[in-house]
């Protein structure tokens, strides 16, 4: 691999895995089952990968991969365009704009949240973050912080409320300035 070949990949894999994540959530929001989002994004990638050459390196990384997922979703829809339970094109275009347009609110909505999460202490963000964990017990859990099962249930609840609370003032704060 050539050094050229070697830096534009390096690019990609920056620009592809910052905003996988929000790449794949705007699949999921155009087509019914996970499985399915999950086989496009594998074309997604793909495309990505293939067309890079054609981002400018100081656009919108995201805002040109919803573009490319978009028409791919569109090109799903049209191999599937004889199941009766799949979206119409028109309907997909309407969904990707307002997932388009709720981008930037979803996302001041995640880092507010990040923020959040890290004002609490330590240990206590530990337990919270354990607790959202695939597999969490909250039964060990409640048991490790020395609370009833319904008494940790509480203190999520609590936890939750608290971070809730901090997130809309966050964003509050960021309307004002």
């Amino acid at each position: 691999m050539s050094p050229d070949q070697a830096s534009r990949h390096r690019a990609f894999l920056r620009q592809f895995t910052a905003n996988e994540a929000a790449i794949r959530a705007f699949v999921r929001r155009l087509v019914p089952a996970r499985a399915d989002a999950d086989d496009i994004m594998q074309e997604v990638s793909v495309v990505l990968w293939e067309k890079f050459d054609t981002f400018r390196g100081d656009g919108d990384f995201r805002a040109w991969s919803f573009g490319v997922a978009r028409f791919e979703v569109l090109a799903w829809l049209r191999d599937k365009g004889r199941d009766r339970l799949v979206l119409s094109e028109k309907a997909v275009e309407r969904f990707g704009e307002e997932a388009e347009f709720s981008e930037h609110r979803l996302e001041r909505q995640r880092e507010a949240l990040e923020r959040c999460i890290d004002a609490v202490a330590p240990a206590q963000r530990d337990l919270l973050l354990r607790a959202y964990e695939p597999d969490a017990r909250i039964v060990s859990l409640a048991r490790e912080s020395g609370r009833s099962e319904t008494g940790f249930y509480q203190w999520l609840y609590r936890m939750r409320k608290l971070l809730l609370d901090c997130i809309r003032r966050n964003l509050a704060k960021e309307e004002w300035s």
